[in-house]
């Protein structure tokens, strides 16, 4: 059952998605080699707690740590540990709240120091379908369309593989609601969209295969091939003519391009230039 939000109501979760966001930026701002991500996923904890609200991942169903912190070939729901990151990592950070009842979850993905341009590569398609399902969240499009021009973007255009056994999903009082959002799939098909509609939108790309597996911990999803993955994800409100971005990337992206640790799609064009 696909749970339609007031206009109050949609404030009440950007408020939780745009809190989401700040703690993004914040932990953007951190980022660097040395660091482990067992240390992150606690400030990340702190923050949360620190502006009055719950981190939604801990306790859900038995995960047991604040955040999912993905690194190189874990595709979602990495276990945060006391392994430090490296020069040449890929790391996704992917953050729930819960402020005032409403739910806030998205994520991003960034790359500690220069992966190489392949992975700058799949980091930027990624992020650029994200923009591209987004753009077909509007009332009386299906959730196909959204799956549609994500695969297109990843798959059929760049020869990525899209994972299938994970997708997006609704968003609100609960962390996943209905629809499922998939990304992949046939344009018309799916559910409908109608306005008032909260999705988490979230591409998982791999640079290689389409093929996963989950670790033992029954949480950590992996490519098959051991190849590199990114995941980027938005909250946002399903309108009549054009999409509410409930989230806000634009406070990561300047902490991640005030950090000389951080490696972006700037960064990259100096260095090549």
């Amino acid at each position: 059952m696909m749970i339609y939000k007031t206009d109050e109501q949609v404030e009440m979760m950007r408020k939780s998605a745009l809190l989401v966001s700040k703690t993004l930026a914040t932990i953007a701002a951190t980022l660097k080699p040395g660091i482990d991500t067992l240390s992150i996923d606690k400030a990340i904890g702190t923050f949360i707690r620190d502006h009055q609200a719950i981190p939604s991942f801990l306790h859900y169903k038995g995960y047991p740590f604040n955040s999912c912190i993905s690194v190189n070939d874990v595709v979602v729901h990495g276990f945060p540990s006391k392994k430090e990151l490296k020069e040449g990592d890929i790391v996704s950070v992917d953050i729930g709240v819960i402020l005032d009842g409403w739910h806030g979850d998205h994520a991003y993905t960034f790359a500690i120091g220069d992966p190489g341009e392949a992975v700058m590569q799949l980091i930027r398609i990624t992020k650029e379908s994200l923009y591209k399902g987004i753009e077909k969240a509007v009332a009386g499009n299906r959730t196909g369309d959204i799956a549609f021009a994500i695969q297109e973007h990843t798959e059929k255009k760049n020869g990525y593989g899209v994972v299938r056994e994970l997708v997006g999903h609704g968003l609100g009082r609960s962390l996943h609601e209905d629809p499922q959002v998939p990304n992949y799939g046939k344009r018309g098909s799916g559910a409908k969209l109608k306005e008032g509609l909260v999705l988490a939108i979230e591409p998982m790309i791999n640079m290689g295969k389409k093929d996963v597996y989950t670790e033992d911990d029954g949480w950590t999803v992996r490519t098959l091939d051991g190849k590199p993955s990114v995941h980027f994800e938005h909250d946002v409100c399903v309108r009549k003519s054009k999409a509410d971005i409930l989230s806000d990337y634009r406070p990561i992206e300047k902490a991640e391009a005030d950090n000389p640790n951080l490696f972006t799609q700037n960064k990259m064009a100096a260095t090549s230039s």
